[in-house]
């Protein structure tokens, strides 16, 4: 048996118990406001990560809009903050 530190020794648990992607939501819904910024964290009900697929809800129509047309770069800003590829799609209700 190899000898791990402790930190690959937990991203080796999070990955055989299929705990990770519940640990990245969690995370996400803590660092919201670091990862899109204050005035979307503020005016975003609510996350949630099912998979690779990120839903973000809002009641603000012109947020909306704008969370549409900028899918793709959240999508990359969101992977880049977390350095892995842990979102692929994005929804907005």
């Amino acid at each position: 048996m190899g000898s791990y530190s402790i930190g690959e020794a937990l991203n080796m648990l999070l990955e055989k118990s299929h705990w990770k992607p519940k640990v990245i939501e969690l995370r996400m819904r803590q660092e919201w406001e670091a990862i899109v910024g204050k005035t979307i964290a503020r005016y975003t009900r609510n996350i949630n990560l099912y998979g690779k697929v990120l839903t973000i809800y809002t009641d603000v129509a012109p947020l909306k809009q704008e969370l549409l047309l900028g899918k793709e770069q959240l999508t990359v800003r969101i992977n880049e903050y977390f350095e892995d590829r842990v979102v692929e799609e994005i929804v907005i209700k």
